[in-house]
């Protein structure tokens, strides 16, 4: 398969079906899970007698995941956290992207379990569709995870509730987690939940505003405390990895 028929995570999706699953687990998720799993775009006028050139598309390059494995797990993870009419979701947070990074960090232990399922995946679907996962229609990419998460799917043993579970829990991180770490891009996942963003201080009043409170738009490694010394800037102030953070 070539690059160019490759969808990318980073692309714009195709328009996804209404969720009523998908406003349960915003529910379920909370504002203090959120906080702890802590361009602008113009638009080109073409003159009169000039075509419009054709858009490149920005492409970028994941550190532990192939493209193909991106790509079905990009729409595995846009099937847990669909986008709708109303507001965007897991692909448009850029939930694999923050599983991708974490996988070569923190989540290195889970690679090969990525690895096998996403392989497995990719047989299953070529062996009864003779498509990829991600080629498939929302519907049969639905069927076929609802038929994990109730046993084994026969033949492909890592196909199961395991496999399903530990791509959900990583697709919820990677879609409200801080920004930091790769996900929530644009504060998305921070504004489905109405949470407001870190602040070093909260005042009484800020409290009580909740979720009405004027966003943030900050990450909390944004914060003084947290910022990195320039090296060799023999600062003593506090915060920065000259100080031991």
């Amino acid at each position: 398969m070539s690059d160019d028929k490759k969808p990318r995570a980073d692309e714009a999706p195709a328009s996804r079906a209404p969720s009523q699953s998908r406003r349960n687990l915003l529910k379920g998720v909370g504002l203090t899970g959120a906080a702890l799993m802590a361009a602008s775009s113009g638009t080109l006028s073409a003159q009169p007698s000039q075509a419009i050139p054709q858009r490149i598309p920005v492409r970028e390059a994941f550190e532990t995941l192939t493209a193909l494995e991106s790509a079905n797990l990009d729409a595995f993870a846009s099937r847990i956290l669909p986008s709708d009419a109303e507001s965007p979701g897991a692909h448009e947070a850029r939930a694999v992207h923050y599983i991708d990074r974490a996988l070569a960090g923190p989540m290195a232990s889970s690679r090969e379990q990525y690895g096998v399922g996403l392989s497995a995946l990719e047989d299953y679907c070529r062996q009864t569709k003779n498509l990829s996962f991600y080629q498939l229609s929302e519907d049969e990419q639905d069927a076929i995870i609802e038929s994990m998460i109730d046993s084994p799917i026969e033949g492909y043993s890592s196909l199961n509730a395991g496999f399903f579970f530990m791509v959900r829990t990583h697709t919820i991180d990677g879609t409200f987690s801080d920004p930091y770490y790769g996900g929530n891009r644009d504060f998305i996942g921070w504004d489905l939940l109405g949470y407001p963003g870190v602040r070093a201080i909260a005042t009484p009043d800020e409290v009580s505003q909740g979720s009405s409170l004027v966003p943030s738009r900050q990450s909390a490694y944004d914060m003084p405390t947290h910022l990195k010394d320039p090296v060799g800037s023999g600062s003593s102030s506090t915060g920065g990895a000259a100080n031991g953070h």
